[in-house]
């Protein structure tokens, strides 16, 4: 082999070997570049994710401190502590744990929220703003149970007054299963799905309901 020969021979090899480290770089920034959009969407998604858990908890409490001091947001709720089924038949004034059935059981009542009710449209109105993206009033449940702890008899109906918060699933602004499969994650089929919340569920025992003008 003619000394021609040799340096051509020497010079593709190195032509190649150039070639072939140039697309492994490129195939490993890809994959590191793949990684680090992985990362950063899903830590935004992250932090906005838990922001909604804090502030959905927060609304949920609001609405209850409302609720309990305001007239009942569903239909039914009576106003007033009636008798029960006590047979000695208790005087008014007398406090509905005194005897068994001083007071009136009349369950627990339930409805979805409703924006042509007064007390559902003041509590919707000022937790608005901390809901997540979807949220409306219809996701806000009112619950009243009677409970023969609070009240007395002829006085204000004192419930235990819940609210629970079933928000919409939280949404992914970020492509996370794809980025997770181009970045070589396990079962990224599960990664950039919507995730439900749980039901938000506060309960506070009622007050006076609002009866009266300084309610």
């Amino acid at each position: 082999m003619t000394k021609l020969s040799q340096n051509k021979s020497v010079a593709t090899r190195l032509i190649t070997g150039f070639g072939d480290e140039r697309g492994a770089v490129m195939v490993e920034f890809a994959l590191v570049i793949s990684l680090f959009f992985f990362l950063f969407f899903g830590a935004i998604d992250l932090g906005r994710l838990f922001s909604s858990f804090v502030w959905s908890e927060g609304g949920a409490d609001f609405a209850v401190r409302i609720a309990v001091v305001r007239e009942s947001a569903c239909a039914g709720v009576p106003a007033r502590h009636t008798r029960g089924t006590a047979v000695s038949a208790p005087r008014f004034g007398t406090s509905c744990s005194a005897v068994a059935g001083t007071c009136a059981n009349v369950g627990t009542i339930t409805c979805a929220g409703d924006p042509t009710n007064a007390t559902a449209a003041e509590i919707w109105a000022r937790i608005t703003p901390l809901m997540p993206n979807g949220t409306t009033i219809g996701d806000l449940q009112f619950s009243y149970s009677f409970d023969p702890n609070l009240g007395f008899l002829g006085g204000p109906y004192t419930p235990m007054v819940t609210i629970d918060l079933h928000p919409p699933p939280f949404q992914f602004i970020s492509p996370l299963g794809a980025l997770a499969a181009a970045a070589s994650v396990s079962n990224p089929g599960t990664l950039g799905n919507d995730i439900i919340y749980p039901t938000f569920s506060v309960s506070l025992p009622g007050e006076d309901l609002a009866l009266g003008e300084a309610g």
